[in-house]
């Protein structure tokens, strides 16, 4: 098996755990926030219908799935410092 492919059954696996109502879940960590859980929601909601998108995009859906666990982190990074301060 090639690194992309290990890569790409990584995150599905942890989109898979990770399944739920993005929405609900994206309010409990940004919570009083509402523009930024609903945009945790909707990156979240992008991530799951990026990893259930066909494998033969060149590498560029992998990246694409790999740059919005990135995007998730970081927002949920920034409500994390918004809740703290």
């Amino acid at each position: 098996m090639n690194l992309w492919k290990s890569i790409a059954l990584a995150f599905i696996a942890a989109a898979a755990f990770t399944a739920g109502n993005p929405e609900a879940d994206a309010a409990g960590v940004c919570h009083d926030q509402p523009n930024m859980a609903a945009a945790l929601g909707q990156l979240r909601g992008a991530r799951a219908s990026l990893a259930k998108a066909e494998h033969d995009k060149g590498g560029w859906r992998v990246a694409a799935i790999a740059n919005t666990d990135k995007a998730i982190a970081d927002t949920e990074r920034g409500c994390a410092f918004d809740n703290n301060h």
